[in-house]
């Protein structure tokens, strides 16, 4: 044990950071990749499919957003299909080696129609690690009273990967090409064999260091059916499939970021780096605040802090939107000196405020789903919250790349209208599972 922690859950931690490491250098790399002229882009932009016209920003908007589509869709299956096994290792392996090799594949293609497939593979592979990695986490807890915090230790290394990734990635770029003994490497290719390797080291961790707990056949549980309304009847809907809803919610205010690069850097006039801190903060927020929320939910409950969350979350994604009008105001009659850094400095604060929000949120809700996971259900139903993760960062970039042509509040908008809608459901759908001060157990148990 290491901080109270499972050492294996610090493993897959890790693993997922070097992993996440990788995936979000793509998220800032692929855009500049296909806007740089590198991807041969004639004959489709100006098109039209289905009335609507292909624009850099939506063929952008449709490279990241398959990613989360078929990772997203293929997570049920794979989740369920690890419970039926009874085998999770064997996923993670095989997801981290096809999302590997896809990587490699980028600086050999410079069609738009190929960058599609590679990343298309790397969604499949992300449908094989995740559900497993999670379900793992799950089943390495001793009891309930350890679940959020060893979610809220996992998710801090996985987000420290994925946090500080976009800003490793645009210094990455900017500083290429690079002088290697095999010749010049692109600044592209350099930020492509990043993503590799941090492929290579996850899956090396993963190998060596950790094993599928031992499980009694017996303990793969029957019913593995998707539910949307709650089998009691206490509730109109069941509150797995309510936290899954609310995560889609809460996966698209976070997504609705990263196609909006060019919009964000003309209006708040800023350069490329300090988007990339802005983007990375509500990962950095998360990495703040994931252990201590994640520990105190085991204690005092998991609810409180989901229905936070969502309060903090709504005008934190909404005045994001308004970050122009907000600070020419504010220069209006601030001193010169602060001419032209308010606006990046208001868009940092509300991200920060964005990443506490989601802290509340995500380790508490998976260690809730853990709590109400059957025996041998870890994979089928926890994939219903990481599906909608992945579904909400696919549905995020589509959704701001069509909205911003409204304006620049519109995304942001129509992002704190979702998370004010889950906000609704948790307070009216979800009970908590732990009992404030009952260290012990669970109020709500159930192993069916």
């Amino acid at each position: 044990m290491v901080l109270g922690t499972d050492n294996r859950v610090l493993t897959l931690g890790l693993a997922r950071m070097a992993d996440a490491l990788g995936n979000s250098f793509l998220i800032i790399v692929l855009p500049l990749y296909i806007e740089s002229g590198q991807i041969v882009l004639d004959g489709i932009v100006g098109s039209s499919v289905l009335g609507l016209e292909l624009t850099v920003p939506f063929l952008v908007g449709l490279v990241l957003s398959l990613f989360g589509f078929l990772n997203s869709f293929g997570q049920p299956f794979t989740g369920r299909f690890s419970d039926r096994l009874g085998k999770r290792r064997v996923f993670v392996l095989f997801g981290l080696a096809l999302f590997g090799v896809a990587s490699a594949a980028y600086p050999f293609v410079h069609r738009y129609e190929l960058v599609l497939l590679i990343r298309a593979l790397q969604g499949l592979g992300a449908a094989f690690t995740i559900p497993a990695t999670i379900a793992l986490v799950n089943e390495f807890a001793a009891s309930d009273t350890e679940r959020g915090g060893n979610f809220g230790v996992f998710n801090t290394f996985r987000l420290i990967g994925f946090g500080f990734g976009p800003i490793v990635a645009g210094l990455v770029v900017q500083a290429g090409p690079y002088t290697t003994p095999f010749g010049e490497l692109t600044g592209f290719n350099a930020a492509f064999s990043v993503a590799v390797l941090g492929a290579v080291v996850s899956f090396a961790l993963v190998s060596l260091l950790i094993e599928d707990p031992e499980r009694d056949g017996a303990e793969a549980g029957d019913d593995l059916s998707f539910r949307v309304f709650d089998r009691d009847g206490s509730k109109l809907l069941d509150p797995v499939f309510v936290l899954g809803v609310c995560t889609l919610f809460m996966a698209i205010t976070i997504a609705l970021f990263a196609t909006l690069q060019e919009t964000i850097k003309t209006q708040l006039g800023e350069e490329e780096f300090l988007f990339s801190v802005q983007f990375a903060a509500v990962v950095i927020a998360n990495v703040l605040f994931q252990v201590p929320i994640g520990r105190a939910s085991d204690e005092y409950g998991r609810r409180p802090f989901i229905v936070a969350g969502f309060v903090l979350l709504v005008p934190s994604v909404l005045l994001q939107g308004y970050v122009p009008g907000i600070a020419a105001a504010v220069e209006g009659s601030a001193p010169a000196v602060l001419a032209g850094s308010v606006a990046p400095g208001l868009m940092l604060l509300f991200r920060l405020l964005q990443g506490i929000a989601v802290a509340l949120v995500f380790a508490p809700s998976l260690a809730l789903a853990g709590d109400l996971a059957g025996k041998g259900q870890s994979g089928t139903t926890l994939s219903v919250l990481t599906t909608a993760f992945g579904l909400g960062v696919a549905i995020g970039p589509l959704a701001s790349g069509y909205l911003v042509r409204f304006g620049f509040a519109a995304p942001f908008t129509f992002g704190a209208g979702l998370a004010f809608l889950a906000l609704l459901l948790v307070y009216s759908q979800v009970e908590d599972t732990i009992t404030a001060g009952d260290a012990p157990g669970r109020a709500a148990a159930q192993d069916d």
